[in-house]
């Protein structure tokens, strides 16, 4: 986005932050560019491996050191997603004390946006700038960010220690989810700061507005959608969905009531405990992978309306205020 393009309050705001904006994209750049270097890493190392002709089977003294350095370098990348994870997780709070603090607590609590009001500029126009400049960039650059880390993790996603997409560092990096997240936090860090009108404990309030958000989606997230469930008889081989989220094992009886896993654990004699509760199958409660999606749009629905309710309220407290 140009400030020669913009007119009015927008360009005002991207001149005023204009050294921020810079850095900022810059820091994106160098994201991307660890991710694209750590896959061609990868790759570069996994054809090396398959070079050698050895396998994780294959135990001949030959192998062992190409073995163990494959392992460490798909390791490594593994490391790699979960830092890159935990990066796009800090992101959207970064966004929002970047809001409640040098874009608006600041004016607000020094007075300078007495300035931009005297000449011809109302409060909502004020706002609108505020909140639309950074709304418009943070989009771009999440959804950019979010698409280059689901690149980067569905190469390592045939590894053999991959990052599953469940893990809360991985799903919080994908998808629409992250846009969702800096969105809601750009609307709490600009409702912070109408309220509070003081730059810190905007900021303060921001984080932990965030945090509290992310734990309560997480603690949630497995009853966004319904689970499947499979079902298995006593005695036959019971395995695992592969990729599966929020497994939940236990015993079901015949009329569909369900028993706790560890019912019968503690008893001495284990079938006759399952036969004097009735229990005649297994089941598993799971999310399997073709559920991020359904997910993904469901809990990112969820943050789009609480960021809008929001910006309702900031523009509503800002009017009261400023008439």
């Amino acid at each position: 986005m140009s400030a020669l393009a913009l007119r009015g309050p927008a360009r005002v705001v991207v001149l005023q932050h204009r050294r921020v904006l810079w850095i900022t994209g810059a820091l994106a750049l160098a994201g991307i560019a660890v991710l694209a270097i750590g896959v061609w890493w990868t790759s570069g190392d996994s054809d090396s491996f398959a070079d050698t002709g050895c396998s994780f089977r294959n135990t001949s003294t030959r192998c062992i050191g190409a073995v163990n350095d494959f392992v460490d370098s798909e390791i490594r990348f593994n490391h790699l997603l979960q830092y890159a994870g935990v990066a796009m997780m800090v992101l959207p709070a970064a966004v929002g004390l970047f809001v409640a603090g040098p874009m608006i607590g600041r004016e607000l609590e020094d007075g300078t946006y007495r300035l931009s009001w005297s000449q011809s500029v109302t409060p909502n126009r004020w706002l609108a700038a505020k909140l639309a400049v950074p709304a418009v960039l943070t989009v771009a650059g999440v959804s950019v960010l979010s698409a280059v880390y689901a690149w980067a993790w569905s190469r390592a996603r045939g590894t053999n220690y991959p990052v599953q997409w469940f893990e809360p560092r991985v799903y919080g990096a994908m998808g629409p989810a992250p846009v969702g997240y800096a969105l809601l936090c750009l609307a709490l860090g600009a409702l912070a700061a109408v309220l509070i009108r003081r730059t810190l404990p905007a900021m303060a309030v921001t984080a932990v507005a965030y945090a509290a958000v992310v734990l309560v989606m997480n603690s949630v997230r497995s009853g966004l959608w319904p689970m499947r469930t499979d079902t298995t008889a006593p005695g036959r081989e019971f395995r695992y969905p592969s990729e599966a989220s929020d497994v939940s094992v236990g015993w079901m009886t015949g009329g569909g009531a369900r028993l706790d896993d560890a019912t019968c654990i503690s008893a001495g004699d284990f079938d006759g405990c399952m036969a004097r509760h009735g229990a005649a199958a297994q089941y598993v409660d799971y999310h399997p992978a073709s559920h991020f999606w359904p997910l993904q749009l469901i809990e990112t629905g969820i943050l789009l309306v609480l960021a809008a309710a929001m910006v309702a309220v900031a523009f509503r407290v800002l009017r009261r205020s400023h008439g």
